[in-house]
């Protein structure tokens, strides 16, 4: 009898528990020395200068809008194809969320319709893009820089489903998800069913030094222990006069900040699973291209991810009519597919705030047919290949 297969799932070695154990055992649970060799290996990976170890991908989200100073009614342009997190961090300081379609073939923000939203308004309506890298596929970075640096805005660039991943520069380089070189900041989450499993955990990356002052204070309840920035005096700082220095032990709450940390049991969870990261990436691809052929001359088909170069593949999409039954067929089999994503703006949320069905096409039309196929490095073959036998049956019994 098969077990259940899910769409997703974390893969813990003995090194993992290891790992957490000697962490457990150590003088530090947080705050201590693991985020910070978890920061630097991550900004090693992805190749950003500097990386912020926060709770989770959707406080790194938040952080980011905190730390790019948005505000009441400022415009910023995302995808509606995402986690909901991806707009939400807008609002949550009071900005305003514009969704632009989607490529039909790519999945990913449409850059075209982006342009299209910034050129039919005065320069400055917007201040901001958050195109997302998903299923694993990387948005073309180059190409939305350029076009932010046209109309002055900054980019979030949301790679929660793509460390590892990369894009061919117009040069031919191979740039990695979140490298900062295109974007001003990214962000990226360890939930179990991520590439990097830490059982919660987000990271931040940029290549920008404010920003990243600004971020290790606002993950921290915006307090600093740095002497160079205090702003109260040293005699109040001591409470009392005849000081030279302000006390080891005096620390400012400068802004207003969250608790956004992450442990160090965590971090080393995180860390070591990042040792092994490329490992899974190379299965995911092999996994992608089984589906891929075994899909590829079926009628039944009408997209799917593909054989992409520089694919992390957190997803594995394909699109189908009768996609609900194909999706109740597999759960009576013990397949748990999964839907990504319900598109943002026809939330009741976002509906409540102007957005209706026939804003977005192709983002609709998209939702209607897919369906996320089991992803993850220890599938088997035998499963996989379960899989693709009971996708294929059900349709060929609809035939």
């Amino acid at each position: 009898m098969m077990k259940p297969i899910p769409y997703g799932r974390q893969n813990i070695s003995q090194e993992d528990i290891d790992a957490v154990i000697a962490t457990l055992k150590s003088d530090y649970l947080t705050q201590g020395p693991r985020v910070l060799e978890f920061e630097e290996a991550f900004a090693e990976y992805v190749g950003s200068k500097y990386a912020v170890a926060v709770a989770n991908g959707t406080a790194a989200l938040h952080l980011c809008a905190l730390a790019l100073n948005i505000k009441e009614g400022d415009k910023v342009i995302t995808t509606p194809i995402t986690f909901a997190a991806s707009a939400n961090c807008v609002r949550y300081c009071g900005g305003e969320v514009v969704f632009a379609d989607i490529e039909p073939d790519t999945y990913l923000l449409d850059i075209n319709k982006v342009e299209e939203l910034l050129l039919a308004s005065p320069k400055g309506t917007y201040k901001g893009i958050i195109p997302v890298d998903f299923a694993g596929r990387s948005v073309d970075m180059e190409a939305f820089a350029n076009l932010a640096n046209k109309h002055d805005l900054w980019i979030i660039e949301d790679s929660c489903h793509a460390p590892g991943g990369y894009f061919k520069d117009s040069n031919d380089i191979q740039q990695q998800c979140g490298n900062g070189k295109f974007a001003d900041l990214a962000i990226f989450s360890f939930h179990p069913v991520k590439h990097i499993a830490a059982g919660e955990g987000g990271m931040i990356t940029t290549n920008d030094e404010d920003l990243y002052k600004s971020l290790l204070m606002l993950r921290t309840h915006g307090i600093t222990k740095d002497s160079e920035t205090f702003k109260n005096s040293i005699d109040f700082a001591a409470g009392e006069s005849g000081f030279s220095e302000y006390p080891t032990w005096y620390m400012e709450m400068q802004t207003l900040g969250y608790n956004y940390r992450l442990t160090d049991f965590q971090s080393a969870l995180g860390h070591s699973q990042l040792s092994r990261a490329n490992q899974g990436l190379e299965i995911r691809r092999k996994l992608a291209k089984v589906y891929k052929d075994a899909f590829c001359d079926k009628k039944f088909i009408k997209g799917q991810s593909g054989v992409v170069e520089g694919h992390a593949y957190h997803l594995y999409v394909i699109e189908v009519d009768d996609r609900t039954g194909l999706y109740n067929h597999l759960r009576e089999r013990k397949i748990y597919a999964q839907i990504h994503y319900i598109p943002c703006h026809l939330m009741p949320y976002y509906r409540s705030r102007g957005w209706q069905e026939g804003d977005l096409p192709n983002a609709e039309q998209y939702y209607k047919r897919c369906i996320s196929l089991p992803m993850y490095p220890t599938l088997e073959t035998k499963e996989q290949q379960y899989v693709i036998e009971q996708v294929l049956e059900f349709y060929e019994e609809s035939v």
